[in-house]
């Protein structure tokens, strides 16, 4: 095999030396980089603390990125790489963090790069690309993609038409928490979706009786899209089950031969 070639199957893990090694190695990188995240918002710890962490995002930034570029030139169409969900993430994971070391010679220290620290997050995602699971749960998506969408468009709907609604019962009674259609919108959103905050709610007589009938839509909404995901998922496991028996060699036992007397 060329280098290139055992380049790719080392950063898919499927080298036959390496195996899974450089895939262990790049997971404990996001792990490490996650808790980095974590210990910066800690006050009160060694000066040192911070900058050891700080050059640990260095390395890590500097590594993803190196993983990108191997990535587009090992990958047969790097557009198509570059383009593609895996690309996508796999770019965002050091590209801000890296804008805001060359602008402000730190890890995203200045004030006008801070919001880009939330693009670090997105490195969380790159575990996606080791899980088998996840590749079973993207294709339950692509199963049922069109009625989920279709169902949130309607939930949108349904959650404007309920903060409307609400408007015209609440709004005389309590002019504050009620201020608009789209600060009603807020308390209809807590409401279908059940979590139930209890920081703005009815007072008058409707609003309370209209609650109750959106407490009974809001079971629907939360379950439907619930349940057509895992029945796609059931279905993968069962197709995946029904194709495993079916590939599995048969062991046959042959008879030994009988010697002629």
């Amino acid at each position: 095999m060329t280098f290139r070639t055992n380049l790719r199957l080392a950063l898919d893990g499927q080298h036959p030396r390496l195996g899974g090694s450089v895939e262990f190695a790049l997971l404990a990188l996001i792990v490490v980089s996650a808790i980095g995240m974590g210990v910066e918002t800690l006050t009160g710890l060694p000066p040192g603390i911070y900058a050891f962490f700080g050059a640990l995002e260095v390395f890590v930034v500097t590594a993803f990125a190196l993983e990108y570029g191997l990535r587009l030139w090992v990958s047969d169409q790097p557009l198509r790489y570059a383009r593609s969900f895996y690309g996508i993430i796999d770019l965002v994971s050091f590209l801000p963090t890296l804008v805001g070391i060359l602008l402000t010679g730190s890890a995203l220290d200045g004030r006008a790069m801070r919001t880009l620290r939330l693009f670090r997050l997105l490195r969380l995602l790159k575990v996606v690309r080791y899980a088998n699971a996840a590749e079973r749960l993207g294709e339950a998506w692509r199963l049922v993609r069109e009625e989920v969408i279709v169902f949130g468009l309607a939930a949108l709907i349904v959650l404007y038409v309920c903060a409307l609604i609400i408007y015209q019962f609440e709004n005389e009674a309590q002019p504050e928490a009620f201020s608009s259609v789209f600060s009603a919108m807020w308390w209809a959103a807590v409401t279908l979706t059940t979590v139930g905050y209890g920081d703005i709610y009815p007072i008058t007589a409707m609003g309370r009786i209209f609650t109750v009938v959106m407490l009974f839509v809001a079971l629907g909404i939360i379950a439907i899209p619930t349940g057509l995901v895992a029945s796609a998922m059931s279905e993968l496991r069962r197709r995946k089950t029904a194709n495993d028996r079916t590939s599995s060699p048969h062991e046959i036992n042959p008879e030994p031969p009988t010697r002629a007397s």
